[in-house]
């Protein structure tokens, strides 16, 4: 009597594959299971296979979790200036720069400092799947002080924009207040910029210049008892609460005030406060370094990214990638590759952009190839945790346990 074979156990798996699970690489060649969306089993060479409706050979390739770009700005800057060229943005640029980032590997962005009505209604059509995209994140707009930055710098002569993309307060109630309308909009994270406010005793000179802008502008940081409320404010609502800043004394009065990260961290000057560096790793600040866009115009940055990553600060990844320069995705690929030119190892930068990044956006369901978690999956067809450029060698992004990007090579056959 001819036995019936085993019915399919699992939506789709990956046969045949080297691991990086978020944390490390995992030895010998693993079998990957994927179901309703998330990851069921990683199998060590089985007796007995994993069977899928699907069935993917990775050919000893390498598997890892989808990218996690932490740091990026979506909404064209330079173009959207009223009613009519957002729309025209959301309408006719909008899809396209969502496929670029699944094309490269990033399954989950995070804006931080979009216009907040069209983020979070961009954000309701990628879960609705009436848009096409990564996991999108967001904190609404940026909190600052009056004239602070972007407000008064990529914003100075854009008040339409301004006034979305931006939230300027000058009070703690106002911080507070601001806060927790964004709450009750539903956003992923608070951002606060520490640049910009009114001035206060010991607020040492700071002149901000990108050179995607004309201007340069000086600024002055955010008083400490408005960081202190926003942080407060937003912990109240259980958000995590980052801070942008450049200067080490704005770094430290951020982490005083309870910050659980910070944007940029310290870009201007040498990072020489070893306290500080002690702090952070004392409470888990992460720090997102965003040398794709700060790289070229600040020669301390690399230094202070390699000690407070050699140090055990949380280093994650995060692009800074806004419009006009570059390809969404691809600069995420490329701050991957400027964290191992700064001296990060690959595989710190890979932890960087999946497991790392994943705490910092407050998602433990992301960045890890584990049982349970959800299945944002790359198949490489090399080893990215000896060489960081093997990134770029992608076969096939997995968002959701869906293929969404794939070369001809690794099309999955019938179990």
């Amino acid at each position: 009597m001819t036995q019936e074979p085993t019915a399919p156990a699992y939506d789709l798996v990956i046969r045949r594959a080297h691991v990086f699970d978020g944390h490390r690489a995992l030895t010998g060649l693993h079998d990957i299971a994927v179901e309703d969306g998330e990851i069921a089993a990683v199998s060590a060479a089985p007796a007995e296979p994993l069977r899928g409706a699907s069935e993917m050979d990775a050919a000893g390739g390498w598997v890892m979790p989808g990218l996690i770009d932490t740091h990026i700005h979506f909404y064209d800057v330079l173009a959207v200036s009223d009613h009519a060229s957002m729309r025209s943005f959301e309408e006719n640029e909008l899809p396209g720069r969502l496929g670029l980032f699944l094309r490269h590997g990033v399954t989950t962005i995070k804006s931080v400092g979009d216009p907040t009505e069209g983020i979070l209604q961009t954000r309701s059509r990628i879960a609705a799947g009436t848009l096409r995209g990564p996991r999108l994140l967001a904190t609404g707009c940026g909190i600052t002080g009056p004239d602070g930055h972007p407000a008064a710098t990529v914003f100075g002569a854009n008040p339409w924009a301004r006034a979305r993309f931006t939230g300027e307060v000058g009070s703690v109630r106002e911080m507070r207040e601001l806060v927790h309308r964004l709450a009750d909009l539903g956003v992923d994270a608070v951002k606060l910029l520490s640049e910009g406010a009114c001035a206060h005793h010991g607020s040492p000179p700071y002149v901000w210049r990108l050179p995607a802008f004309p201007e340069a502008v000086e600024l002055v940081r955010l008083p400490r008892d408005l960081l202190r409320a926003g942080v407060e404010a937003g912990h109240g609502r259980g958000l995590r609460v980052t801070v942008h800043t450049t200067q080490q004394a704005a770094a430290r009065e951020a982490v005083e005030a309870g910050a659980d990260g910070l944007e940029h961290g310290v870009t201007v000057e040498p990072l020489t406060d070893d306290t500080l560096v002690a702090l952070m790793r004392e409470r888990d600040v992460t720090w997102t370094p965003t040398l794709w866009a700060h790289d070229a115009g600040h020669p301390d940055i690399r230094a202070n990214v390699r000690k407070v990553a050699d140090a055990g600060v949380r280093t994650v990844l995060g692009s800074d990638t806004f419009s006009g320069r570059g390809l969404f995705g691809a600069n995420t690929l490329e701050e991957a590759e400027l964290m191992v030119a700064a001296g990060m190892t690959p595989l710190q930068a890979l932890v960087a952009g999946t497991s790392g990044a994943a705490l910092q956006c407050a998602r433990p369901d992301l960045g890890t190839v584990t049982p349970g978690g959800r299945a944002d999956l790359l198949v490489l067809a090399a080893d990215p945790t000896e060489d960081i450029g093997n990134l770029r060698a992608l076969r096939t992004t997995i968002l959701n346990g869906e293929i969404v990007h794939t070369r001809d090579r690794s099309r999955p056959s019938p179990g």
